[in-house]
């Protein structure tokens, strides 16, 4: 039976960043060994990283005076280390979600954090506007896309200080304006790569501005001088994180991602807005193209796990909502196929019609 990954991360990846990933695996690069066990500085790994920058460079159409870095510790390693080398005095951060909340929480930590707005009062349904972003602010940031609840922003917002972005669950789904942001950064393992890389877009101009000092691993000016390779990076998700990059180039680049995920994300909410059973639990004008969250309509919830089980049964994988939301969640990454969208929702109709 025919597998539907829909796991919200770690996450579906192309089929073919996989099958050169067990290629190298086997042999590196006609080296005789492993990609486990060549050392990561050799003649023939050192041109990943360098084809891995190239591409985010291309992909984004990132401006001169950013630097891409590839480490390890994930996402919430950069809540610590964006207000480290970023925050002087006072940061503006908009809580949209969990993974905000937390990233607020350890600014806190070195400086003056204001809350510019919240969503927090309807469980983090909808994205805050009309709010004010201090001009005084060391920079202003957000959480492009909240996996958990299944909200987006759907483009770069205006703001009177510098963005950081975490785009962990969003990164090369749309085009982004680079130059609004002084650091982007993100777990691989959604968009990108599997669990173990994380990368950080950052401008070059703005480091090395606070003043306090920095452990030598903390800081980006670190990475950037060395070309990621300051200490060993995460060779085997860096691999293939650059297969990954590949296929995006080679499918039409980010326009094209644009295009198909608003493809998948029109067939699987029309689905839910015309169901007698199923409903949203987001705003619609914020909602997710990656993460579509949807639950039981208050009558029918006693038949939530009834479904889970009925949709297993049909190879649907990682549909389980988290549990700040409960129902469902449908995670539509740029290498799910749309066929997988279009049988999870033969899926909810099958279901909806034997109830």
């Amino acid at each position: 039976m025919k597998k539907h990954n829909f796991n919200p991360g770690p996450s579906i990846l192309p089929q073919e960043a996989m099958d050169a990933t067990v290629a190298a695996c086997k042999e590196f690069a006609g080296s005789g060994l492993s990609l486990l066990e060549v050392s990561h500085r050799s003649k023939e790994f050192k041109p990943i990283v360098d084809q891995a920058e190239e591409l985010f460079r291309e992909l984004l159409d990132i401006p001169a005076g950013y630097k891409t870095v590839f480490l390890g510790g994930g996402a919430s390693l950069q809540f610590c280390m964006v207000p480290y080398n970023f925050l002087e005095k006072k940061a503006a951060y908009l809580n949209t979600g969990t993974w905000a909340n937390k990233a607020l929480k350890e600014a806190k930590l070195f400086g003056e954090v204001v809350e510019v707005a919240s969503s927090k009062d309807k469980n983090y349904t909808y994205i805050p506007k009309n709010f004010t972003v201090p001009a005084d602010a060391d920079y202003f940031h957000v959480t492009s896309n909240n996996t958990i609840y299944g909200t987006e922003l759907k483009g770069d917002l205006d703001s009177p200080v510098p963005m950081v972005a975490d785009m962990s669950s969003d990164i090369f789904s749309r085009p982004v304006d680079v130059s609004k942001y002084i650091c982007i950064y993100g777990g691989a393992q959604k968009n990108l790569g599997p669990a173990g890389l994380t990368f950080a877009i950052v401008k070059e101009d703005a480091l090395d501005k606070v003043t306090r000092p920095i452990p030598t691993m903390l800081k980006y000016s670190t990475h950037t001088a060395n070309g990621s390779m300051f200490n060993t990076p995460p060779v085997l998700p860096l691999f293939t994180a650059l297969q990954t990059l590949k296929w995006l180039k080679a499918n039409g680049g980010i326009k094209q991602m644009q295009k198909v995920n608003q493809e998948k994300a029109a067939i699987l909410y029309d689905a839910i807005d015309s169901s007698k059973i199923f409903v949203g639990t987001v705003t619609p004008e914020d909602r997710s193209l990656m993460n579509i969250c949807f639950v039981m309509k208050p009558e029918y919830a006693a038949l939530e796990e009834e479904f889970a089980s009925f949709a297993a049964a049909q190879g649907m994988v990682g549909i389980k909502g988290h549990r700040s939301v409960g129902g469902f969640r449908a995670s539509c990454y740029n290498a799910l196929p749309i066929d997988s969208v279009k049988a999870l929702v033969a899926c909810m109709k099958e279901f909806e019609a034997k109830h």
